[in-house]
């Protein structure tokens, strides 16, 4: 089968999260074509999907800012390197065909690289269910899973159920417009950064520790709850104008767990290099493990322009693995880095 070598990417990205996004923008760097192919209908990833509205701290350069402008930030970024972005597309299959070209099958079409990079942060996530009788019955009327805007919130009685950093995060939030807030959590330790838990203790957010959520209730729209004492055993209703989850995601790889990548509980294993067992195809973000992986953001920023650069060189043997410092680099009203 003979391909249009002009339908051809360098470099096919999936996902176009904040690595998959940076990872763009390093191709540019690196004077290689790129492709990115995503599921969600916006760019992003889950700071898109699940917390725009949320405070971003652990990125370098930037003391907080929402995950909404770190997206818009990134995306200007890797606009400057021209790739092309499908959104709404799900990943089905990959093949290397007998000519070296690598071909990603999708619900919507088909695409061509030379070279793979796969940036699918946890993969594909769905919202852990809530607790509780009826909880179900009121999706979407006042039992949320994600906060995509804030203000619908405003000095509104919520209900957020959890223990770790989305709870805390979610209760922080909400109290930013003037909600009242009620914390509850299955036990009395916190599974979220210190510094988080620190916030917390000093917010007007109200804590209960040891209970869970036993019932919804309401007509139209969420009325109330009914919160149980899981040592106790003593049943309180609380009247609340919406019910947050904070219980997370699970995650799966979905068909990229077909390809014959080598998994580890749910992770694909890479090298230093961000090489999987497939020659060509790379990985990096929330989506890989190696010893001593941490998941930040700050992480993956690190690892895409290392499966660039090796990708790079496996698309063209000839060339060097280090670009030099990006302040080499001509562009308008820009500097060489060097002394005239």
């Amino acid at each position: 089968m003979e391909t249009d070598t002009l339908s051809i990417s360098d470099i096919l990205i999936i996902g176009g999260g904040p690595t998959g996004l940076f990872a763009a923008f390093y191709c540019g760097m690196r004077d290689v074509s790129c492709k990115i192919i995503d599921s969600l209908p916006e760019i992003g990833g889950q700071l898109t999907a699940l917390y725009p509205e949320k405070f971003i701290y652990d990125v370098p350069g930037f003391p907080k800012i929402l995950a909404r402008d770190l997206v818009d930030q990134l995306l200007e970024q890797a606009v400057s390197a021209h790739p092309d972005i499908c959104l709404n597309e799900r990943v089905e299959t990959l093949v290397r065909r007998e000519d070296g070209v690598f071909q990603l099958d999708t619900d919507k079409g088909v695409h061509f690289g030379r070279a793979v990079i796969l940036c699918g942060g946890i993969g594909v996530f769905t919202p852990r269910p809530l607790p509780g009788r009826n909880s179900n019955d009121f999706d979407g009327r006042g039992v949320y899973y994600f906060i995509d805007h804030l203000e619908k919130f405003e000095n509104k009685r919520v209900l957020v159920v959890g223990g770790g950093d989305t709870a805390l995060d979610f209760a922080l939030m909400l109290e930013s417009v003037h909600a009242q807030v009620t914390l509850i959590h299955r036990r009395d330790q916190f599974r979220a950064h210190e510094e988080t838990v620190k916030q917390l203790e000093n917010s007007s957010v109200r804590v209960l520790t040891f209970c869970e959520l036993d019932a919804v209730h309401g007509t139209d729209w969420v009325e109330s709850v009914d919160i149980v004492h899981n040592r106790t055993k003593d049943v309180m209703a609380l009247e609340v104008d919406a019910v947050v989850s904070g219980l997370g995601f699970s995650a799966a790889l979905g068909p990229i767990a077909n390809w014959g990548l080598e998994i580890d509980k749910n992770e694909i294993l890479v090298n230093t290099r961000m090489e999987t067992n497939i020659p060509g195809v790379y990985a990096a973000g929330d989506i890989v493990t190696y010893p001593g992986k941490v998941k930040l953001i700050a992480t993956g920023f690190g690892e895409a322009p290392t499966a660039v650069n090796n990708a790079k060189t496996f698309i063209d043997p000839k060339a060097k693995l280090s670009p030099g410092h990006s302040s080499n680099r001509k562009d308008d009203g820009g500097t060489s880095g060097k002394e005239e």
